[in-house]
């Protein structure tokens, strides 16, 4: 069984933003394979089912942002999975041009707050990850306001794009590992 988890902020306010990238993957996984997350459990939307033949639970942290551990950790408690192993967490990524997408096997948070929260509850950053470019936050620009930004329309093409990627990006981790998906998807993309 794996746990995806898609990062985000609940709420119709941060529904199109950038720090919403993780749960958008969610919402088209889901909407492939026909998996209903409406779930709630865990501080989360949860939704169980299979991806090209693999148990998959996917989930939706409404933690916020930076609180994102404090649901993940239960839901890998409670399924008993091994997070090095069975957990894959989508986060935005703001060093990523829009459209691009970047496998890891684990690594540090990269200034990310939702990926440091995990880190913290588990322990560990030895967890896969898919990272999904939202673009870098333009000179004099608060931060926040730029992850809570939404895309302009060139960006969104690219970043819906790098959805379907990911999703894919996925599918090949499930079933092939993470490392045959780095090596497809660990590439640039020019927008």
């Amino acid at each position: 069984m794996f746990i995806i988890a898609g990062l985000g902020n609940p709420g119709k306010e941060y529904e199109n933003t950038r720090h919403n990238v993780g749960f958008k993957v969610i919402d088209v996984l889901a909407d492939k394979y026909n998996i209903s997350v409406a779930e709630l459990k865990h501080r989360a939307m949860i939704g169980k089912g299979y991806v090209g033949g693999q148990k998959v639970v996917l989930v939706k942290p409404l933690t916020f942002m930076n609180l994102s551990g404090e649901s993940i950790r239960p839901v890998i408690d409670y399924y008993k999975v091994e997070a090095e192993s069975d957990l894959i967490v989508i986060s935005d990524d703001i060093s990523l041009e829009p459209g691009q997408i970047r496998i890891r096997k684990k690594g540090s948070a990269g200034g990310h707050n939702g990926l440091k929260n995990i880190i913290k509850q588990l322990g560990h950053d030895n967890f896969p990850r898919v990272r999904i470019g939202v673009g870098e936050k333009p000179k004099n620009y608060d931060l926040a306001d730029w992850v809570l930004g939404h895309f302009n329309k060139e960006e969104k093409a690219a970043v819906d794009e790098a959805l379907d990627k990911a999703v894919k990006a996925l599918e090949i981790m499930l079933a092939d590992g993470a490392d045959t998906a780095m090596n497809e998807f660990n590439r640039k993309v020019s927008l």
